[in-house]
């Protein structure tokens, strides 16, 4: 292998990482905002803010499942996992 084969070759490598940097930088750029709502940091959410998750989403179908005070509406997501969409603040 020559030095001029070799370095074309490394230029090549040089600019096939660049595009894909760049097209990962514009695929990331474009990404929609954070549209999931955090848990409200009220009097009743607050005691779920020091649990663990796993813990604190055994909590939330008492009041969101279809008899609670506050359902949630019928094209939510499963609702096993709570905690992994909704944020703690």
């Amino acid at each position: 292998m020559t030095a001029s084969t070799k370095t074309k070759k490394t230029l090549l490598y040089n600019i096939v990482f660049i595009v894909f940097c760049g097209g990962m930088f514009l695929f990331l750029w474009n990404a929609p905002e954070e549209s999931t709502a955090f848990i409200p940091h009220d009097d009743i959410h607050e005691k779920f803010f020091v649990m663990e998750k796993k813990v604190a989403e055994k909590f939330c179908e008492e009041c969101h499942s279809i008899e609670g005070e506050s359902p949630l509406p019928e094209d939510h997501p499963p609702k096993y996992r709570c905690l992994f969409c909704h944020k703690r603040k």
